[in-house]
């Protein structure tokens, strides 16, 4: 019985030393935690929000930027909404390769859409990088035609016909409604949208949080050097170069090419596991094959299925815990609210 228990003992101290080590290693790598601190996630969120001081997210702002990022009304046909192409229970993404838009048109470049989750700890926005921050995204997909079909004035237009959306701006900003308010408004509601996860836990010292499977899947991961584009708070969100060693194997579904220097957004892999279809177009289903690509793509080497699957096991654990959000109700149209433009 003794024997037994010395041997229990040493493995319970080799695989907390193990954990130990990768911990640092995985810092090491690049990879930072979600505070489980309140105040220092929270400083997190403002120091990523480069508006955040001049606009501080208040519960007016917020709850007037969930009702914005939920109503259909800002969109031409009164029927898209911010939700629809980045649905929250979806992950914050559509489940779907390329999203579909105004008069039911397919996105022209057939570019899928990236989830909203912790997209404020991107460096950019888009995959190709075109806006800083949330609330210059958020101007985006409302204004282009295959998306919300909208402009800045229609959507002014049909909040200022609203009463209620009149009282909310002067109470949020104490302003008038204009169509930067609008876009900052739903990116002060997008701020929120963060999920710490268990691989948060390991990485601030809780060794149990990852299991075997997954803190070997991490190991992986990083010694396959995963990590070298996919690092940081949000484990992707930066710009960075595409097919460095060899051609992607869809490359001809949509004309997306990144920026003008070819460089393209590396998506978060926080809640991967809820944001399939895979890659810029969509075009892979299975998380284990778009790990098995990446090696190919981007590190010029093979991962075999037995090292994708514990990769995999690894980037399950950072599913998160999802906030609370409450399904807003709208306030009503008046008269002069301008009737939807479906152009059938």
């Amino acid at each position: 019985m003794k024997t037994k228990f010395v041997l229990l003992s040493s493995m319970v101290l080799v695989n907390s030393v193990f954990a130990d080590g990768l911990i640092k290693e995985a810092l090491d790598s690049g990879l930072v935690a979600l505070p489980s601190d309140p105040a220092a996630l929270t400083k997190m969120i403002n120091d990523a929000s480069p508006d955040s001081k001049q606009f501080p997210t208040t519960m007016a702002a917020y709850e007037l930027g969930k009702r914005l990022y939920f109503d259909p009304r800002l969109s031409k046909s009164g029927i898209i909404s911010c939700n629809t192409c980045h649905n929250l229970g979806l992950g914050g993404a559509d489940g779907v390769p390329a999203s579909t838009g105004h008069k039911w048109t397919p996105n022209p470049h057939h570019v899928n859409a990236p989830t909203v989750y912790n997209s404020v700890f991107n460096s950019v926005q888009f995959w190709d990088g075109r806006a800083a921050h949330l609330a210059a995204q958020a101007a985006g997909p409302m204004t282009a035609l295959p998306e919300m079909a909208s402009t800045p004035e229609l959507v002014v237009d049909r909040l200022k016909s609203i009463p209620a959306y009149v009282d909310e701006f002067k109470k949020a900003f104490n302003s008038e409604i204009n169509f930067d308010l609008v876009t900052t408004a739903i990116g002060i509601f997008e701020r929120t949208l963060v999920t710490p996860s268990r691989f948060d836990k390991f990485l601030e010292g809780d060794e149990k949080a990852l299991n075997k499977d997954e803190k070997a899947g991490l190991k992986i991961f990083i010694d396959k050097g995963c990590a070298a584009c996919h690092n940081g708070v949000n484990l992707g969100g930066t710009l960075q170069p595409f097919e460095v060693a060899a051609k992607y194997k869809f490359a001809d579904i949509g004309d997306f090419k990144g920026d003008a220097n070819g460089m393209v957004k590396a998506p978060t892999l926080r809640n991967i596991e809820l944001t399939a279809p895979y890659f810029h177009n969509g075009a892979v289903w299975s998380l284990k094959q778009a790990v098995q690509y990446m090696g190919s793509i981007q590190l010029g080497i093979e991962i075999s299925d037995q090292e994708a699957t514990g990769i995999v096991a690894f980037l399950n654990s950072l599913t998160g815990k999802m906030p609370k959000v409450e399904y807003p109700m709208f306030p009503a149209s008046t008269d002069k609210t301008s009737k939807p433009e479906l152009d059938y």
